[in-house]
């Protein structure tokens, strides 16, 4: 047999991803905030693409004769109606009545319009940019100036978000080349500006430095800074000695600690503080549970056949071989238009359609509160919409959802399952809302230890062991019942 290089031909099926399709994954993934990123920047790629006015601009100029018009993307079906009755039924049926319903309108924030005269202010006009705490600071160094200025402007670096310096001075110096006494001199200087407490280094001075601007920097209030471990621990006897006050001037000390900043750095956290925008909203009517997408977050879009049937002109009357170019690109723009719109109504589509089967399964959340939240995976609810588990997964993703109760993120409503005495599931997140609200009453000075949560929580029919209430507790943020007591006796005290 020779051996010899040779040519076989062969085939095999193979899955590849389009580029289309993994724009079009792409896009379910991505928040309303993110969604309209990717539009302006499609806009700017395609000179085709537009942006539909609903708005009372009035009617768009018609195109010269023989042009055809712009055409619209078919918008999807924005809004549902969950009936007690009837189940899923189009919005398409609904009557005037009803669509004087939709709320989404109601306010000139939801709207994107501006607020008429007489109207009050939306929640933009109050979230203006403010000052970052460096910037701040470095604004009241100013009337500094030579080397106090540039060592000022140093430390100002080297304060964190909430306003305590982060090296000591001994490796400051070392590094500007200058003392220690020097340095600390400039420190006094950076900690005597606004917000009181800043350029501390520990949370003693930061609450020693707010005291001395109160007036109240008595030996009395130094020992009791100067011994927050105690504070901490609740040990009031031992408080009383070290101060030599009695029980009344300590619980006023107290009082007074509590009112000082630990984190004054906070207080100018720069940077817009954006709010959610819900993509879904789902509210009661008379007739059932509706089901309305946010068309604030959903962009029509259209393709302008004037400006195309323009750009065919000219590129006829020019080089055949420009003229090519040109029809080609022209081609190209409108198909990528076509798609884009497309996929933005199947995107709108898809969301829908796992925020009714939400509402399906769900319907105990919204009719009575988190006690009723039902265990939900997403195969589940891939399974009732005929979709791909990872599909659901990306709708579910930077999407919120807002109703009575609130706005929650879909993700919110996708809990493991706890077994309850029963026999039945419950929700993990209904165990840790009944878990809060069991330590929310419970007596402050006799507070619930786990074990009796455990016992508390058997008798409201969730059989959960010691270590997953403590588990819970923890996520949620609530100390131990013996830091609970401590802190109890120190704010009775």
């Amino acid at each position: 047999m020779a051996i010899g290089p040779r040519l076989d031909l062969r085939t095999s099926q193979t899955l590849v991803i389009s580029p289309q399709l993994q724009a079009a994954i792409k896009l379910l993934t991505l928040s309303n905030l993110e969604l309209m990123n990717e539009i302006s920047a499609e806009m700017e790629r395609n000179p085709l693409l537009e942006m539909a006015d609903d708005g009372d601009g009035g009617i768009p100029d018609q195109p010269p004769e023989g042009e055809a018009p712009p055409e619209a993307a078919e918008p999807a079906d924005m809004a549902q109606e969950f009936a007690s009755d009837d189940g899923l039924e189009r919005g398409a049926d609904q009557d005037v009545d009803y669509v004087e319903e939709r709320f989404h309108h109601d306010s000139a924030a939801d709207s994107g319009r501006a607020s008429e005269s007489g109207e009050e202010p939306g929640f933009d006009s109050f979230a203006a940019d403010e000052l970052s705490l460096a910037q701040v600071l470095e604004q009241q160094a100013q009337r500094l100036s030579g080397t106090d200025l540039a060592v000022a402007l140093h430390l100002i670096s080297l304060i964190d978000e909430a306003g305590y310096l982060t090296e000591p001075v001994a490796e400051i110096a070392g590094r500007l080349n200058l003392t220690e006494a020097e340095v600390e001199r400039v420190l006094a200087i950076v900690q005597s500006f606004e917000p009181t407490g800043v350029g501390a280094r520990n949370l003693a001075e930061c609450i020693a430095l707010q005291a001395k601007e109160a007036d109240r920097y008595d030996p009395c209030m130094a020992a009791l800074i100067a011994n927050l471990d105690l504070v901490a621990r609740g040990d009031l006897a031992q408080l009383r000695r070290l101060c030599n006050v009695d029980a009344e001037d300590l619980a006023d000390m107290l009082r007074e600690l509590r009112g000082y900043n630990p984190k004054p750095g906070l207080v100018h956290g720069g940077g817009r503080t954006v709010p959610v925008v819900p993509d879904i909203f789902v509210r009661r009517t008379a007739r059932g549970w509706t089901v309305e997408l946010n068309s604030s977050t959903l962009p029509r879009l259209i393709v302008n056949r004037q400006y195309q049937a323009r750009i065919a002109a000219h590129a006829g009357r020019g080089p055949a071989s420009r003229s090519k170019q040109e029809r080609q690109f022209l081609d190209s723009c409108l198909t990528q238009a076509h798609w884009l719109m497309k996929a933005l109504d199947q995107r709108a589509t898809t969301i829908m359609k796992v925020a009714m089967a939400l509402l399906e399964e769900q319907r105990g959340f919204f009719e009575h509160g988190v006690s009723h939240l039902k265990p939900l995976t997403l195969k589940q609810i891939a399974e009732t919409i005929e979709m791909h588990e990872s599909t659901v997964s990306r709708v579910t993703s930077n999407k919120y959802l807002a109703c009575d109760r609130g706005v929650f993120e879909l993700k919110y409503f996708f809990t493991t399952a706890i077994q309850s005495a029963s026999g039945g599931d419950a929700s993990a997140e209904a165990v840790r809302q009944k878990l809060k609200s069991l330590i929310d009453a419970e007596p402050p000075l006799k507070p619930l230890s786990d074990d009796k949560l455990v016992d508390l929580l058997k008798k409201e029919g969730y059989d959960l062991a010691r270590r997953t209430v403590t588990k819970y507790r923890e996520a949620m943020g609530i100390p131990s019942s013996f830091d609970r007591r401590r802190r109890a006796l120190v704010k009775a005290a």
